[in-house]
């Protein structure tokens, strides 16, 4: 085993190949290494720089982007009409490329700060005031607990905005009417282009994200249009234009939302404060509505020099793929292996020679035999 080892240890480190070419007359073998060659030509062209553009050097986009929303709707609750324009319905007021546009709401009106009931929501329920820890807040509770059992509600006496927000049924008749017929104007601006200001109606982004409008508008939902800039810089430039995608976030609307997600919908509070017989007062809006996020992703590529020459030396290192599979057949598989052996590899040894040196004057007076 010693002597194995060190043989292989001194063949390694004393012994030199060089290679040999050996024509092989194996149709066989010739029709293999044809067809992976082929196939390694093909991905270097088609793949690679067809595909993937391998001779560009590829830069991402910067770019800029602002929204901006038309339109105008209405509501009739309890014979009562309201008109509800982009300043009403849609926040922020400032275009982003995050905003809500509101489609329905639950309103609290002539809150002020003071004792009530805690809402009897089966959550907060109370048999004695010993159930009620005074200072003490609730995580699902609206406010901090005065130590009282409320007997009217068997809840909790808390002190808190007061009457406190009724959410528990999210009502059918707040929806605000015909604000999926707005439109959205998005802007985009790119150094190298012209600005782009396609227009999308608020209904078609919904359906194109796979969800339904009526359902969303109820409780609300959210929606991600991702814009995605590919541009070729090796051609003009008025090739260079976004390609819009919609996806469904979060929300209703799709089959299966609510045995698969816990909290449906997308709300938020908002309250508009005032003075009333000197005392503040405050009117609290839950807002159901659809949150558009707007993401721009992007990438340029331009013809460069060393990516080209990166890419066809990968290529003619893959071509060896050929040769390394065909010498396996050679060797190993094909029936005569043993002669494509001995045709391939040849050993050698390298004798040393002695050099011949001068006679010495006494050698030459020796006698000879």
């Amino acid at each position: 085993m010693k002597s194995q080892i060190k043989t292989t240890f001194s063949n390694f480190f004393f012994e030199y190949e060089t290679p040999r070419q050996v024509l092989v007359k194996n149709k066989r073998v010739a029709v293999v290494c044809r067809i992976i060659q082929m196939g390694v030509l093909a991905y270097i062209i088609g793949w690679v720089f067809m595909y993937e553009k391998g001779y560009q050097v590829v830069d991402t986009a910067i770019g800029s982007i602002f929204t901006k929303m038309k339109g105008v709707s209405f509501t009739n609750i309890s014979k009562k009409e309201r008109i509800w324009d982009v300043a009403d319905y849609v926040f922020p007021e400032q275009g982003d490329s995050s905003f809500v546009v509101m489609t329905n709401y639950i309103v609290t009106v002539g809150q002020k700060q003071g004792k009530c009931a805690e809402l009897p929501d089966g959550k907060n329920k109370c048999n004695s005031d010993a159930d009620c820890d005074e200072g003490k807040y609730k995580r699902m509770g609206n406010g901090h607990m005065t130590g009282r059992c409320m007997n009217e509600t068997s809840t909790c006496e808390i002190y808190s905005w007061c009457p406190v927000e009724d959410d528990r049924k999210i009502p059918e008749s707040n929806l605000v009417e015909s604000v999926n017929q707005s439109y959205i104007n998005t802007c985009l601006y790119h150094p190298k282009t012209d600005p782009l200001c396609p227009i999308f109606r608020l209904g078609d982004i919904v359906e194109r994200s796979g969800l339904n409008f009526s359902e969303i508008a109820r409780v609300g939902g959210a929606i991600g249009v991702l814009i995605d800039w590919d541009c070729n810089l090796d051609l003009s430039i008025r090739h260079c234009k976004p390609k819009y995608e919609f996806y469904g976030l979060y929300g209703t609307g799709k089959n299966g939302d609510k045995e698969e997600k816990p909290s449906l919908g997308y709300n938020f509070r908002y309250a508009k404060y005032y003075v009333e017989d000197a005392v503040e007062k405050r009117t609290l809006m839950k807002v159901f509505g659809v949150r558009i996020d707007i993401i721009v992703h992007g990438r340029a590529g331009k013809f460069d020099i060393i990516p080209t020459l990166t890419a066809i030396g990968s290529g003619v290192g893959i071509f060896g793929v050929a040769t390394v599979v065909c010498d396996m057949l050679l060797l190993y598989l094909v029936p005569k292996r043993d002669f494509y052996k001995n045709m391939k590899f040849k050993h050698t040894q390298i004798l040393e020679e002695k050099p011949d040196l001068p006679q010495s004057k006494t050698e030459r007076d020796l006698p000879k035999e």
